[in-house]
């Protein structure tokens, strides 16, 4: 059985509740890591993602790569957009059981990234369960201690919006990839996976249910999407 756990980067957008409404019309439970900037914009939408059964992570303030930050920026990233989130639940009448956090670009913070998994730790953000991933390279990689959520098969179908020859067939080519260049294949025999997606409206301007088509597809190719599992 091929598995996977849906993860969505950017959020929120004005794109975020028709993306949420065909995620419940398909049963799936995504985890959308969200920008303090971009809920602040567009508020009512990640609001009806946090109402609408979606679990709302931290995907920093402002999206910056935190290579470049201070322990101290880095830090301030974090709890600023801890702090639009906490008032996102509040005001949304919903309970706020879990606090996972992604990096924006996978970026883990350079020469603090000790320091900022330790941060992770003593704040007790969650840990998105992969015990079910079973690559070599998840664990020499320290993924699979790491507190953040990183992913394993990532769709990049943002590089449409600045790359004209990265086209809808180009991410065909890249689910059906046998050996590809980073993360995993998509298909195959048991394969496990942590999938990443984008909440981005551009995307939608150039490829109308670019979300749609390609989790359709990778429905019909036999993968089965997890419930969002966590450990502390």
């Amino acid at each position: 059985m091929n598995r996977a756990l849906l993860t969505i980067d950017d959020v929120s957008s004005r794109n975020t509740p028709a993306l949420v409404d065909y995620l419940n019309e398909r049963g799936i439970q995504a985890i959308m890591f969200a920008t303090g900037n971009h809920v602040e914009r567009f508020y009512e939408e990640a609001c009806y993602a946090v109402k609408h059964g979606m679990i709302v992570g931290n995907h920093s303030y402002s999206h910056p790569a935190f290579s470049a930050l201070t322990l101290e920026e880095g830090i301030g990233q974090i709890e600023q957009c801890e702090a639009v989130l906490d008032r996102l639940y509040r005001d949304c009448g919903v309970e706020r059981q879990y606090r996972p956090f992604r990096f924006p670009y996978g970026d883990k913070g350079g020469k603090n990234k000790d320091a900022l998994q330790q941060y992770l730790r003593e704040k007790q953000f969650d840990k998105v369960d992969d015990s079910h991933i079973p690559y070599a390279w998840w664990k020499e990689n320290g993924l699979n201690t790491d507190v953040d959520t990183f992913w394993t098969f990532d769709f990049e179908e943002y590089r449409m919006q600045g790359e004209p020859d990265f086209t809808r067939d180009s991410i065909w080519a890249k689910m059906h990839a046998v050996n590809p260049k980073s993360g995993a294949a998509l298909f195959g025999e048991n394969q496990q996976h942590i999938l990443l997606l984008h909440d981005h409206a551009e995307t939608e301007q150039l490829l109308p249910g670019y979300y749609r088509l390609f989790i359709d597809h990778a429905l019909e190719e036999g993968l089965t999407f997890m419930k969002p599992a966590f450990i502390r």
